[in-house]
């Protein structure tokens, strides 16, 4: 742990940093040490994997929480105050609150009609942070959970091998008892849970010793997992059956996993498409060029009109994300964004102001958005 810098000095923020500054802070670091932009250079690799590993934890609140409390061992699965029962990356103790919303209803509450009939086992949730690319294209991964499963030794009876559970003499398997109270308006009966089985109906004389006579036991467990393309940042699919053990013979609960999408350092998603800005020289902005775009899929060529203006969008159709659960993907809006040159030698301002006779641009003349623009009549 000692040879890992501090996460907040590789982002270059402070310590009190917004969510944004922080998401801001990574993007600049990511896009300067991309490997797309830099081949070959393993320094600049270990960066980027260096500032991937530092957004994933500042950007959740839990887990920054947690590192600034306890520094690098509070997000460490291998030490011991990441906290509680296992998710992705470190833990299953954190809320996702609204996130989740009404997923995770389950349980076991509130007395069943028979309570030696199968239950559903209850739903768990895991977390999982993915590239921008793989959100688009969709991929494989393993998360890491823990869940309860079914006792390999009782295969859920309760009962040492060899036993077997009997039905309650108190209740006769209803898993509760008629209570009956004289009050000062006669007799009230009423039921409440039987103390002998403790409402399941069935007892236990010889349990069995790995599962305590639960039928159940907590395991660490790894799921493959299969993320749809598509998916957009803090989105949550569903993994059926992937939960915990189910009591009686019931079935599995499901195990919801909730997608965080890394930021990409040049593009941004916008419903299915993707938006890039593309700079490009003065010079190409008048006289056109020969463009390689990067795209999802690649780099595309791209024939850059001659008087193409700041601001102006292209569009890519076809190169954007893929439609979640559908056919077809979204398109990817190019805009173009002119550097007008800085710190310009003697000769080069005689050259633009020759340029500028020739075009007819009078210099102080107010500008009217009518009429045709620099580049326009460069055009012409």
């Amino acid at each position: 742990m000692a040879d890992k810098r501090d996460y907040y000095e590789v982002l270059g923020v402070s310590r009190d940093a917004s969510e944004d500054e922080i998401k801001k802070a990574y993007r600049k670091k990511a896009k300067q040490y991309h490997p797309d932009l830099n081949p070959g250079d393993a320094e600049a690799e270990a960066k980027f994997k260096e500032a991937n590993e530092a957004y994933e934890v500042l950007s959740d609140s839990q887990k920054k929480a947690r590192y600034d409390q306890f520094g690098h061992a509070g997000v460490d699965p291998n030490y011991g105050a990441g906290g509680g029962a296992g998710g992705f990356g470190g833990g299953m103790d954190f809320d996702l609150g609204d996130l989740f919303g009404s997923f995770f209803g389950g349980g076991f509450g509130g007395r069943q009609s028979n309570p030696n009939g199968p239950r559903r086992g209850e739903d768990i949730q895991a977390r999982v942070t993915i590239s921008f690319e793989d959100a688009a294209k969709g991929c494989k991964r393993t998360v890491d959970i823990n869940r309860v499963d079914t006792c390999p030794d009782c295969h859920g009876s309760g009962a040492k091998a060899g036993t077997s559970p009997k039905t309650c003499p108190e209740c006769g398997g209803r898993g509760y008892v008629n209570v009956q109270q004289r009050t000062a308006f006669g007799v009230i009966s009423t039921q409440k849970s039987c103390q002998k089985c403790q409402g399941k109906g069935r007892v236990v004389d010889d349990p069995c010793q790995k599962c305590r006579g639960t039928g159940r036991v907590s395991n660490r467990a790894s799921v493959d997992i299969n993320i749809p393309a598509g998916i957009d940042d803090r989105q949550v699919f569903n993994v059926s059956g992937a939960g915990n053990a189910g009591v009686n013979g019931g079935p599995k609960g499901d195990l919801k996993v909730a997608v965080f999408v890394r930021p990409h350092p040049y593009f941004e998603r916008d419903g299915y498409n993707v938006w890039l800005e593309q700079r490009v020289s003065f010079t190409q902005a008048a006289l056109g060029d020969n463009l390689r775009i990067p795209t999802l899929d690649g780099d595309v060529k791209f024939d850059l009109p001659a008087g193409t203006q700041s601001g102006t969008v292209f569009s890519l159709k076809g190169k954007g994300i893929q439609i979640l659960n559908g056919r077809g993907r979204g398109d990817q809006l190019v805009r173009i964004i002119v550097d007008v040159p800085k710190n310009l030698t003697h000769r080069q301002k005689e050259l633009l102001v020759e340029l500028e006779k020739e075009l007819g641009v009078k210099r102080g003349a107010p500008v009217d958005s009518k009429k045709s623009g620099f580049f326009d009549k460069f055009k012409n």
